[in-house]
């Protein structure tokens, strides 16, 4: 597989804030990674009553090319605990999407939403099980954020190469039961940690578009 290498933080992101004003992949790139028993329910119109959550996808430069943070839930959480996640949350009410996404980056691993420039917006994913439709937005940011984890809503910060969460050598399966039902569903391991459902659903657009760029020869490393 090759790597994502972008040569300098303006062209990766001058390039990211056109592609996505363009159609995007959606559920072409996102059903590799959509469990069995979701019968493409992520991809349908939002049931009634449901509510809107944004996530962001920050992108960084690190030593190993282009990373990420992804979040490990704590098990007391009433919703995902355990889970790995995207940072995100629900937006308030009179809030817009983007405003949720900044405000959540900052109360749960204390990036100063000034230093992030958002790029644009991945397909909308719609979560069945919680009710929410989740839209991500995509962000980068100059240089390693100082993060802070907020103790009661990240357990663990893992800050994921995009190369690594790319290569298929890391997608496997797992099996997974809940409430009473057994069904495999697609993970991403990395770290010894397991990502899978809606977060995975979310990477894989992001995979898939980030393959249009290195199908255009720009392999070269990034500057921190």
């Amino acid at each position: 597989m090759p790597p994502l290498a972008i040569a300098s933080r303006e062209g990766f992101s001058t390039w990211l804030l056109h592609r996505l004003t363009l159609p995007l992949p959606s559920w072409r790139a996102q059903r590799e990674f959509t469990p069995t028993l979701a019968y493409g329910r992520h991809y349908s119109p939002r049931s009634p009553g449901a509510r809107e959550a944004a996530v962001v996808v920050l992108l960084y430069p690190g030593d190993d090319g282009w990373r990420l943070p992804l979040i490990l839930r704590p098990r007391t959480m009433r919703e995902h605990a355990g889970q790995v996640s995207l940072p995100g949350g629900a937006i308030d009410m009179g809030e817009t999407t983007r405003e949720a996404a900044v405000r959540e980056l900052y109360e749960e691993l204390g990036v100063d939403p000034a230093s992030v420039d958002v790029l644009g917006e991945l397909s909308p994913v719609y979560v069945f099980v919680t009710r929410y439709r989740v839209t991500p937005l995509v962000a980068i940011t100059d240089r390693r954020p100082d993060f802070r984890p907020s103790s009661l809503e990240v357990e663990t910060l893992i800050e994921a190469p995009l190369d690594l969460l790319r290569d298929p050598a890391n997608h496997r399966r797992r099996q997974i039961v809940r409430r009473g039902l057994s069904f495999s569903a697609p993970e991403i391991v990395v770290a010894g940690h397991s990502i899978w459902g809606a977060t995975s659903i979310i990477l894989a657009e992001l995979f898939a578009i980030v393959s249009e760029r290195i199908a255009d020869g720009d392999l070269h490393q990034p500057e921190a």
